[in-house]
């Protein structure tokens, strides 16, 4: 312990205490003050909410992104939706409509039952893919008949064959046979489902379009490969590769039929590319070639 005089030195004696008790104090209170900074930060990462209902929505049903239109293709490729009648047809509340995106709109006449023409068409990884239509006309009208036509870039025959008609007014898939030549890797195809109404030549109902068959980049087939079968469908529809992203969908509405899920899904893939008009239609198998 140590003493402390008392007289002339207790002014002296009780400087030499304060500063001592002055730096002794200093260190505690030093890292108290680092502590504290430290700490702020971690109270600022609280919007951490990524959990939050919106960003899971919105990963959880496929959407489609639509890639950019290549600045050399014409703004007129095609036609998505029919005329609603025509050459002796009758009449139908939804014209006949291939299930593709659409760019660059171009509305045709007065026609509102989105009967326009654009850039029709997407791509696709398979080497021979299954195309998907409504189709308002059933097997049960007289005189009607159907075909899809595949050419290739030089506009001759890739595939042509005969579609029969839909028991009902539905979405139909018309897919490729092994017969048909492997679609190749960068060139582009046009096709056309056509709806003739008379037994004679005449100009018929029909929707046209492209297709090209694109390579997946090693990314996207890496997120393939460790994906389960839904979210397989979002990773195509993401990456713009709309026939695989549609028909595996497809497939799985034909295979659960009724699973409130798939149909959800369903109608936000067809949504995304502004076809609600028909995203609550019935899906029924491929039809049988003639």
């Amino acid at each position: 312990m140590i003493k402390i005089a008392i007289g002339r030195n207790r002014t002296f004696s009780m400087k030499c205490i304060s500063t001592i008790a002055l730096i002794l104090s200093f260190p505690i209170q030093h890292p108290a003050q680092v502590t504290a900074q430290t700490q702020q930060p971690g109270t600022i990462k609280q919007p951490a909410q990524p959990s939050g209902g919106v960003p899971q929505q919105s990963t959880s049903r496929p959407i489609f992104v639509l890639p950019k239109i290549p600045p050399q293709l014409s703004p007129i490729s095609g036609r998505r939706a029919g005329m609603g009648s025509r050459d002796e047809c009758p009449a139908v509340a939804t014209a006949l409509t291939a299930l593709v995106p659409l760019q660059g709109v171009q509305k045709v006449g007065k026609q509102t039952d989105e009967s326009m023409i654009g850039i029709v068409g997407a791509s696709t990884a398979s080497e021979r893919p299954t195309f998907w239509f409504y189709v308002p006309y059933t097997q049960d009208l007289a005189n009607l008949s159907s075909e899809f036509i595949l050419q290739n870039s030089m506009g001759k025959d890739v595939y042509r064959n005969a579609i029969a008609l839909p028991p009902k007014p539905s979405v139909i898939g018309i897919p490729l046979p092994n017969t048909v030549t492997p679609l190749e890797v960068g060139k582009t195809y046009h096709w056309y489902l056509k709806v003739h109404c008379q037994q004679t030549a005449s100009v018929p109902v029909y929707v046209e379009g492209d297709i090209q068959r694109v390579n997946l980049d090693s990314r996207v087939m890496q997120q393939l490969a460790a994906a389960d079968p839904q979210k397989k469908i979002i990773i195509y529809a993401k990456e713009g590769i709309w026939f695989e992203a549609l028909t595996m969908l497809a497939q799985k509405r034909l295979s659960n039929s009724n699973d409130a899920s798939v149909k959800e899904a369903w109608q936000s893939l067809l949504q995304s590319v502004n076809l609600g008009n028909i995203a609550t239609a019935p899906l029924v198998n491929s039809p049988n070639h003639q």
